[in-house]
């Protein structure tokens, strides 16, 4: 599966030990990966600022991050498409990565629900589906 993981994902699985972690180790070991340069800046800036992790750390998470992904430049989406313009990047992605999922925790985009043939899900929502289909 081809998987956009959201800025708040990848934070959550540095942050704690958890469910956005093992959906982080989950989609390096089993997905297709797809990120933007947007979306590794957001991550680099709001563990710098938010959770305090020191920059060397920071690049090197950076690293394993563009070593297991794809990064893509995000097409243009319609402004109307979502509420929050930010969140446009991750839209944008969908196309150029032939995207199956966005996971994320941001209510602005899972209101969406499903964007051009991209399912958009919470982490638990995508953990069970994978659980599901591990079980077929």
């Amino acid at each position: 599966m081809r998987v956009i993981l959201d800025a708040n994902v990848v934070i959550a699985a540095v942050a704690s030990r958890g469910l956005c972690e093992a959906i982080l180790e989950l989609c390096l070991e089993h997905h297709h990966l797809i990120l933007c340069e947007g979306i590794l800046e957001e991550i680099a800036e709001k563990l710098r600022i938010r959770i305090k992790v020191s920059p060397p750390v920071i690049a090197e998470y950076l690293r394993v991050l563009r070593n297991n992904a794809q990064i893509l430049e995000p097409e243009e989406v319609e402004k109307a498409i979502c509420r929050d313009p930010d969140d446009l990047m991750i839209l944008g992605l969908v196309a150029p990565g032939d995207a199956d999922a966005i996971i994320t925790g941001d209510k602005d985009l899972l209101v969406i629900k499903e964007y051009k043939k991209a399912r958009i899900m919470t982490p638990r929502n995508f953990w069970e589906s994978n659980k599901k289909e591990k079980e077929k």
